[in-house]
């Protein structure tokens, strides 16, 4: 019933520590009632241990289907790049690039710590009603991102909405093998 509905980062310090110990705080920013479902806006801050640093800032927000219907406030707060729609321009893009995911690749993603069962186990995955396992939508978001700033460099914050799923082994951007989009209302601000 849990949707990973979007996802907000922002690089708070160039450049990003390649060792050390980082620290994250999280924190609840709003739940709002959308009637039949329950939105939920996280926000969570990494420091850097040893300097006190700020490193990054994460928003998350999640559709809680089946959970609305509880008297709580019905439009989200407006808090800028993190919360934006982020319409696409009505132009050609600056740059297309293809980027074909792994059969293996959410279990690789797997390793960094998210162990939801959606994404591996096949019986799971036909219970959330998928035929087979999805990849992680932070997995896709990732190359997402790398895809950016290995074109246009160095950036302040990237924001994506989930708008399909991506099966493991299929290619990105848009899901190439089914020509759905994978991400929408994305937007990044580059330093």
């Amino acid at each position: 019933m849990l949707l990973h509905g979007e996802q907000f980062l922002e690089v708070k310090k160039y450049p990003i520590p390649t060792s050390g110990t980082l620290v994250s705080y999280p924190k609840l920013l709003e739940v709002v009632d959308k009637g039949a479902a329950a939105v939920v806006r996280s926000a969570v801050t990494t420091i850097n241990k040893a300097t006190g640093e700020e490193v990054f800032y994460n928003e998350m927000t999640v559709f809680l289907r089946g959970c609305g219907g509880f008297g709580g406030p019905k439009k989200a707060a407006d808090r800028g790049a993190s919360t934006a729609a982020n319409a696409p321009p009505n132009r050609a893009p600056d740059a297309v690039v293809e980027e074909k995911t792994t059969e293996e690749q959410a279990a690789v993603y797997r390793l960094s710590g998210d162990y939801n069962p959606l994404h591996v186990d096949p019986g799971f995955a036909k219970m959330g009603g998928f035929k087979v396992p999805i990849l992680h939508g932070l997995c896709f978001f990732g190359i997402a991102g790398k895809a950016v700033y290995e074109r246009f460099g160095q950036f302040k914050n990237i924001k994506v909405r989930f708008a399909g799923t991506v099966l493991p082994g299929q290619t990105l951007a848009k899901v190439k093998e089914t020509g759905k989009l994978a991400i929408g209302g994305a937007a990044v601000e580059l330093i």
